[in-house]
């Protein structure tokens, strides 16, 4: 067996896609974690790293193979989450702007929420909220970026052309997101039709982000700069700043989301071009 994932390092990415797929099920359907205290579905997350740890073990790399470097690791971070807070800051004026075109007024918000499908009502101020969020995002992101970005590139880029070793990656992660829609319409907060759209959305917009730190990879040599930026996204800008309105809460949070994404999708797309067209004079 190891011979044959030697061969063909999509058996690997293949194989560890799935167990953390399954995984991923399990705890969304079974355990549900993220209706408990804890308020995110993390324990898949934690396997995860642990399966990517065997797996690296598996085919002699480490993590400093896979992206996670200490040089760069401060530089990355913050360039991260500077890329992250200045697209997000657009995307937050443009969603109250909007919203005041529509004669719905309305304004910023801190509070720990869940991140749902369906709008969470609940507002968590409490400082261990908020840690959290933070220490359980961290999790995340660290499995995400390790397994779809670290293995995943590394491995398909032995026998791909880079662009096309991202793209599979980034659908990978796209479906790796359908989750989520699919635990709505079984809960019966979604309608079929309403599943079927979301979850191509999510696709989509998964597939673009993915992409988007795939590049950032590239540029840079390590994860720390999607992984800062990834870390934006899903800490502050999903689940601790609130655009709360005379309506509701995050009533358009998923055009906040988008527009957020395609701005810094095109700005390092722009960067990864621009560099590439440098190294080839």
């Amino acid at each position: 067996m190891e011979r044959n994932i030697k061969c063909k390092p999509i058996n690997l990415c293949m194989i560890i896609f799935t167990l953390c797929l399954f995984v991923r099920f399990v705890e969304y359907f079974l355990i549900e974690t993220d209706k408990t205290a804890i308020g995110e579905n993390v324990l898949h997350k934690a396997v995860g790293i642990i399966l990517l740890a065997l797996a690296l073990k598996k085919i002699n790399l480490t993590w400093r193979d896979i992206g996670f470097q200490r040089d760069g690791f401060v530089s990355g971070i913050l360039k991260g989450l500077l890329l992250g807070s200045v697209c997000f800051a657009v995307s937050f004026g443009l969603e109250l702007g909007l919203l005041d075109l529509q004669g719905n007024p309305a304004h910023l918000e801190i509070y720990i929420s869940s991140f749902s499908l369906t709008g969470s009502q609940i507002k968590n101020t409490d400082f261990v909220f908020f840690l959290l969020c933070v220490l359980c995002n961290i999790v995340n992101v660290w499995m995400e970026e390790g397994v779809f970005r670290g293995l995943f590139l590394k491995m398909l880029s032995k026998t791909k052309p880079f662009m096309r070793a991202n793209f599979i990656a980034a659908f990978l992660f796209g479906i790796w997101h359908i989750v989520m829609p699919i635990r709505s319409y079984v809960n019966g907060k979604m309608s079929f039709a309403a599943m079927i759209l979301m979850g191509i959305g999510y696709i989509i917009l998964a597939g673009i982000m993915g992409i988007k730190w795939g590049l950032l990879y590239r540029i840079t040599g390590n994860l720390w700069a999607g992984l800062g930026d990834h870390l934006f996204n899903n800490t502050v800008a999903t689940n601790m700043l609130h655009v709360v309105s005379l309506k509701g809460a995050d009533e358009l949070q998923i055009v906040r989301i988008m527009a957020a994404q395609i701005i810094s999708f095109a700005f390092v797309l722009v960067v990864y071009y621009c560099r590439n067209r440098k190294g080839n004079r």
